[in-house]
């Protein structure tokens, strides 16, 4: 089977960028492994930067029952807090809920799904790419876009250079019912790591933090952790003391790696989480991975209708271009908000300097945001 497109990976990048090249007309396949809904590691909080986007592609992000979010608060390991405006605001819908409409949109808008996971790409000039999957299906493209995720066997296949190195990063996500500020999304610090909470549909909060390995390892189990180390945060010790766990267990992914990555890699435009991948702490990763699929597909539709079509080369060098000038400040800012807020020095001085300079805070969280999609 020939597609124009395959994408590989159904999550939020994948399933964008099939609902945009399917509404423009282009033939797109996407492969995804797993059978929705499902839930996923993930913050579960989006910058109200993808709403014009949504609009466009005809996605009603309020039938999801979202919770509305307008202010940011940030705690240090010793409960001293920094509270801010958001300034485009932001809305909590979990990854369950989101990912299996766009699935369902994508359905109807022509997309061809296949529910199967690649095991192997190969990239001929002369002929496109030649893809293997693990049900032995074997399917031609002109075009692939990566949308897999922060890891995958993929990646080691492709022998993508963070694939061959070990990560320290491990991430845990629950979701709990208890009284919280439905309006606020939370960052709270503590040894080795920091929590993000948020409100997302049926008023459950979404609770989805990032540890160091070693710091966790030293503790018997998940529960243990949260007792010992991260509820030496007044904040988290009376969150977990309050709230009532929904999840049988929480759910764990391990081995982020938080490296550059290539936006192209044998001749593969990725998106999402497979391009870049930004630290939990700027909160906005679910809003990148979305405009990184706008900026893929507007290229890939852009060129499918063109008389005189870019070549290959020339698709490749605008994506990174384009990708570069979208997120490279962000994940810049990423790595050195993260350097300071694991510092404990840093991290109570970062808390004097936003309490004599409060605009600072706002004006940090617009380096890790976007402007509005506009199509």
């Amino acid at each position: 089977m020939h597609s124009h497109v395959i994408i590989i990976g159904g999550g939020l990048a994948g399933l964008t960028s099939a609902i945009h090249l399917a509404r423009a007309g282009v033939p797109v396949t996407l492969i995804e492994k797993n059978v929705y809904p499902k839930h996923k590691v993930c913050g579960e909080y989006i910058s109200n930067e993808v709403l014009p986007y949504f609009d466009f592609l005809d996605i009603d992000i309020q039938s999801l029952q979202p919770t509305n979010i307008s202010k940011f608060l940030i705690t240090t390991k010793k409960g001293n807090c920094i509270e801010s405006e958001l300034p485009l605001g932001g809305f909590g819908v979990s990854r369950y809920t989101l990912d299996y409409y766009l699935w369902k949109k994508a359905t109807v808008s022509g997309v061809q799904l296949i529910q199967d996971q690649v095991i192997d790409i190969k990239y001929k000039q002369d002929t496109g790419f030649k893809i293997e999957t693990a049900k032995n299906q074997m399917l031609t493209s002109d075009y692939v876009i990566g949308a897999y995720g922060k890891r995958a066997q993929l990646d080691k296949k492709l022998q993508r250079d963070f694939s061959l190195k070990k990560s320290s990063w491990l991430a845990v996500k629950s979701h709990y019912t208890t009284n919280f500020e439905p309006n606020t999304v939370s960052l709270h610090n503590f040894d080795g790591g920091y929590c993000g909470l948020s409100m997302i549909e049926e008023q459950k909060v979404n609770a989805c933090y990032l540890v160091a390995y070693d710091s966790f390892k030293k503790h018997k189990n998940i529960t243990g952790f949260q007792k010992e180390i991260m509820e030496q945060n007044p904040y988290l010790h009376s969150f977990f003391k309050e709230a009532t766990l929904l999840f049988e267990k929480p759910i764990t992914i391990s081995q982020i790696n938080f490296d550059k990555k290539k936006a192209v890699e044998n001749h593969i435009l990725m998106t999402g989480d497979a391009a870049g991948l930004i630290h939990p702490l700027c909160g906005n990763g679910m809003a990148m991975a979305i405009q990184s699929a706008q900026i893929v597909s507007k290229l890939l539709a852009t060129n499918y209708f063109e008389t005189t079509k870019k070549s290959r080369k020339e698709i490749e060098k605008l994506y990174k271009k384009q990708w570069d000038q979208a997120f490279s400040k962000r994940l810049y800012t990423g790595r050195v908000l993260q350097k300071i807020l694991l510092n404990d020095r840093l991290q109570e001085l970062s808390y004097t300097l936003a309490n004599t300079m409060p605009a600072i805070v706002s004006k940090i969280i617009k380096q890790t945001h976007g402007a509005p999609l506009i199509c």
